[in-house]
């Protein structure tokens, strides 16, 4: 007992030498030096468990967000492939109405909605017809060339014949000597340029461009490369196989060029053709005064 007072005595009497004359600082601080290293080991058990949750929180946090990106780029993968698929097409378009400026041709555009059923034939079915005004004997391009030839209109749609099939031909200029010829479609994909001797001033790479000598395409629209030549001096023509320019098989548009105003013929010709029927009336009316 009597050593619980004395220090219980000494512990208040140096309470109130340190509050009052600050005498312990000293002590304090060189107490508490040697006890951080103390506090700071008794602390890291906690702190390794608090950085071993915050890693294990932030990993299963980054593969939530890696697996949301992930079913995002799933879900999302058909509008990218779609607007990558929009804008070569927006391309395409723009393509296809520089040509139409360029070459001073008005027209409309027209989907194509399948191929005819006709394995021997080359021919397309378009989403315009009678109702747009289409006829026979329209233009059809597409952004680099000819495609073919409105041959059958519908009230809602019309059927395209193209440049590569058999019964189609396209008058045409060589773009490298102003040769004019006439270029025939052979049924699978290529063209051949026919009725030209074998000596004639044609190379591979040459390209053909219509004529516009029918009245039915307009002059300078490319139609088809020279790929292949074949002389045979036994044979007064040459063979010259060329491919189309424009994408006959490819892509899924097209332009339907309005038709070529008729040309008025000169006044002599004019004469000539009014003076011809007037002719013929003529003659038979002196043959019925014969009989008579």
């Amino acid at each position: 007992m009597a050593l619980l007072s004395f220090y219980v005595t000494l512990s208040l009497a140096l309470l109130i030498a340190d509050a009052r004359f600050q005498t312990l600082e000293i002590l304090r601080q060189a107490l508490s030096l040697f006890a951080q290293p103390a506090q700071e080991l008794a602390h890291l058990p906690g702190q390794l468990i608090d950085k071993a949750s915050g890693y294990f929180v932030t990993i299963t946090s980054l593969q939530e967000e890696n697996a949301q990106l992930k079913r995002a780029r799933i879900e999302n993968v058909a509008t990218l492939l779609r607007t990558q698929q929009l804008e070569v097409e927006n391309e395409r378009l723009r393509r296809l109405l520089a040509v139409r400026e360029r070459q001073q041709a008005s027209g409309q555009l027209a989907q194509i909605l399948y191929s005819a059923r006709d394995p021997f034939t080359r021919r397309i079915v378009v989403d315009k017809g009678l109702q747009n005004r289409v006829v026979i004997g329209q233009p059809v391009i597409d952004d680099a060339g000819i495609v073919g030839q409105v041959t059958r209109v519908f009230p809602f749609v019309a059927e395209v014949t193209l440049i590569t099939d058999k019964e189609q031909a396209v008058p045409v200029q060589i773009l490298r000597t102003g040769l004019r010829s006439v270029v025939f479609g052979l049924g699978n994909g290529q063209l051949e340029l026919r009725f030209l001797p074998a000596n004639v001033d044609v190379q591979n790479g040459d390209v053909l461009v219509t004529s516009g000598l029918d009245g039915v395409f307009v002059p300078g629209f490319p139609v088809a490369r020279v790929v292949h030549i074949e002389r045979d001096t036994s044979y007064s023509f040459a063979r010259i196989f060329c491919t189309p320019m424009a994408g006959v098989e490819n892509f899924s548009e097209v332009m339907i060029l309005d038709p070529r105003p008729a040309s008025a013929l000169p006044e002599e010709l004019a004469r000539d053709r009014d003076a011809k029927p007037a002719a013929k009336a003529g003659v038979a009316k002196k043959k019925r005064a014969r009989k008579e």
